[in-house]
């Protein structure tokens, strides 16, 4: 197998060790395209690595990536490249592919020219979806899949067995088909799911004024902070937000806010210090996973879970957060990844919480230290790791599967993937709680629900801050 990877980031770094320590006896080359890196040939653990220092732009790719073909495995790391394009590149020359996010090329996202609806993840993957369809079968692709979107998907389908097990112990659940899993969730009775991701994680030196400071690509977090906020859209929703427009008006399966996700502040609880306030950052996995529960019978539309992402960055991004929207969005002139020899102390907490069902709300996922991190990978953090393992995986479970043309997290085999992740996911945690939007409020403010005659704790409206 020849190996690209496109990207030299924080990311890319994290994957580098993990790509070659598992997969080395199947590594023919390994070369790495950035637009940071030097021209070289190096020796990663005693496989040569060659190194070019290229841009991709939608003008040159072509003639870059001409060496692909059917042994190559091409790996998107990047951010403002178009990840249709590559996969239509991919496809005609019968070459693997795998990224972390659809990307579009350079300046989509903050183009004031393109109306917000066409800048959403929503039209995004329909373009993929799309092109799905047109391509039909062919070399593998997987879209979107590292640790959310990607990993994410997996934990929601462990987190559905386990409240099942847990609630009905004799019950034995063991869903195959997209149907089977989506009739669980509505047995189950989930109105919800948050991606709840609450990062601890602590710099030996804070942030400065004029700085954007995070623990993965600044740039990947400025580009979908600017995204309009966007969310899969549940049956049980009676009430869309003042700002919220359906995607198309045949469908009603998912919307999104006339604002930056950045700026839309969710309640959501994580195991790290319970409730916190995330950001709705746009994410690939509220779309996908939303319509993957889907359950529809012979009476049509039954059920479907609302799905969205509830971020709490580590504390340092979140107040370079509040500089950016301070400054109408226009990114910090300095920006600083953090490195994993950087970090005091903190963990990554990233899971989903499924809310809804007998027992209220159970949070199930990744609790990755940071130490621990540095321990198994020294060139990550917890959460580029967490990614990291994501990518490791999806990587695993094409090359045992190189014929499935595009495929999304949820189409996937969740137990593969899993069993391949966890060694460098730190604690595995699943966790119940009686948490709700109004927990804590109800005796101070007992008027503050989403609507007159709505009992209804799920409803999305009651989760915005």
């Amino acid at each position: 197998m020849k190996l690209i990877i496109i990207g030299y980031g924080a990311v890319s770094s994290a994957v580098l060790p993990l790509l070659i320590n598992e997969l080395r006896d199947e590594i023919k080359s390994l070369k790495i395209i950035a637009p940071s890196v030097n021209d070289k040939e190096t020796k990663e653990q005693g496989l040569r690595v060659t190194w070019a220092h290229q841009k991709l732009t939608k003008y040159n790719y072509r003639s870059v990536l001409k060496e692909l073909d059917d042994e190559t495995f091409l790996i998107n790391l990047s951010v403002d490249v178009s990840s249709l394009d590559l996969i239509a590149l991919c496809h005609e020359n019968n070459a693997m592919y795998l990224d972390t996010c659809i990307e579009p090329w350079a300046g989509h996202y903050t183009d004031p020219s393109i109306p917000p609806a066409n800048r959403t993840n929503y039209s995004l993957r329909e373009s993929m979806l799309a092109l799905k369809r047109a391509l039909h079968n062919g070399p593998t692709a997987i879209i979107a899949h590292g640790a959310n979107p990607g990993l994410v998907s997996h934990f929601a389908k462990q987190a559905l067995l386990n409240i099942s097990q847990d609630l009905h112990p004799s019950s034995n659940a063991s869903p195959i088909t997209r149907q089977d899993w989506a009739r669980l969730a509505w047995q189950l009775n989930i109105k919800t799911i948050h991606v709840a991701e609450h990062d601890t994680q602590v710099a030996d030196k804070s942030k400065n004024p004029g700085e954007f400071l995070n623990t993965w690509s600044v740039d990947g977090f400025i580009g979908e902070g600017c995204q309009p906020s966007e969310l899969g859209w549940g049956t049980h929703e009676q009430h869309l937000p003042d700002d919220g427009h359906f995607h198309t008006t045949s469908e009603s399966k998912s919307i999104n806010l006339n604002r930056p996700g950045a700026s839309v502040r969710v309640k959501t609880w994580t195991p790290a210090y319970g409730p916190c306030l995330g950001l709705l950052i746009t994410h690939n996995e509220a779309l996908s996973l939303s319509e993957y529960l889907t359950y529809k019978d012979d009476r049509g539309l039954i059920y479907r879970p609302t799905v969205h992402y509830a971020y709490h960055p580590c504390n340092d991004a979140i107040l370079s957060i509040h500089e950016l929207s301070g400054n109408l969005w226009q990114p910090q002139p300095r920006k600083r990844v953090l490195r994993g020899d950087e970090i005091v102390y903190g963990s990554d907490y990233l899971g989903v919480l499924l809310m809804g069902h007998e027992k209220n709300a159970y949070w199930y996922g990744s609790v990755l230290e940071n130490s621990t991190a540095q321990r198994l990978n020294p060139q990550s953090s917890a959460t580029t790791l967490q990614v990291a393992a994501g990518v490791l995986a999806g990587v695993k479970w094409a090359i045992a599967n190189p014929k499935q043309g595009l495929v999304e997290a949820e189409e996937i085999d969740f137990r593969l993937v899993l069993e391949v992740a966890q060694r460098y996911l730190g604690d595995m945690v699943g966790a119940y709680t009686d948490w709700t939007p109004f927990s804590k409020s109800k005796a101070l403010f007992p008027n503050e629900r989403a609507g007159a005659g709505v009992d209804e704790d799920w409803q999305f409206a009651n989760f915005l801050e």
